[in-house]
């Protein structure tokens, strides 16, 4: 139920963190991947990793907040395999760090116009050739900053909750052709993006203690959750918000 073979998966943002963990993972689970973040030079590591453990790896890159770029990234996927089996958001973007007070409306444009229109323009992009070739299913990563509230990254949190509604709404859509859309709301997770924490080993240690399971993720975590919402194990579940978080939020 978790074979993957002879899938075809695009997975946005994938050249580091999650969504590259989440490309290898599918990768190892049979699927063919195409592997997308903004320059190829970053995406080639990862997908001659692929290769080199016996996978199919195809570089895309693509600036998801634009909307030719998405195009092309579709149009290449479906010019070289034929079809889109898979699709995982990972991509997005949080340039500012502090309260909504200071938030100014260029950068609320930036955060919502990445985070949100490009993953909604992306899957108007791919969901009528799944429904074409009989379904699919659909991943979007959300985050527990958009089911709980944050004094310092609001408007992010604010964009993996449309998120999270988008799945939702999609789900109702597209479910009668076979398509599965769900949301993926990840806990704090060792990447990049929390990199100021993880270098503080007092912050680090306080979050820690936060969660239930004493550590934070990795990014293997979020893909192993992916993974399960992309293939047959997870044939009846649609339209959810699944928390991948340690159990933070039922503290």
């Amino acid at each position: 139920m978790f074979d993957l073979k002879d899938k075809v998966a695009v997975v946005t943002g994938s050249s580091r963190g999650i969504g590259r963990a989440i490309a290898e993972m599918f990768a190892r689970a049979g699927a063919k991947v195409v592997v997308s973040s903004r320059t190829a030079e970053a995406c080639e590591p990862v997908a001659e990793a692929i290769r080199t453990a016996g996978g199919e790896a195809l570089v895309v890159p693509c600036h998801i907040g634009r909307k030719d770029a998405l195009q092309n990234l579709v149009d290449t996927t479906l010019a070289h395999w034929g079809r889109i089996d898979i699709l995982i958001c990972n991509a997005a973007i949080n340039p500012v760090y502090g309260s909504m007070s200071d938030l100014t409306d260029e950068a609320f444009d930036k955060i919502m116009g990445t985070n949100v229109r490009s993953t909604w323009q992306l899957c108007e992009m791919v969901l009528p050739q799944m429904a074409e070739n009989g379904g699919g299913a659909v991943v979007l990563l959300s985050s527990i900053a958009g089911i709980r509230g944050n004094a310092v990254i609001g408007a992010y949190g604010m964009s993996k909750a449309a998120e999270a509604a988008l799945a939702r709404n999609l789900a109702v859509e597209w479910g009668p052709k076979n398509i599965r859309v769900n949301a993926l709301a990840p806990g704090l997770v060792r990447t990049d993006f929390a990199r100021a924490l993880l270098d503080d080993p007092e912050r680090l240690a306080r979050a820690e203690n936060q969660t239930p399971l004493r550590r934070i993720g990795e990014p293997d975590d979020i893909a192993g959750t992916a993974l399960f919402l992309a293939c047959d194990a997870s044939a009846y579940v649609t339209g959810q918000t699944i928390v991948a978080d340690g159990g933070e939020l039922i503290r």
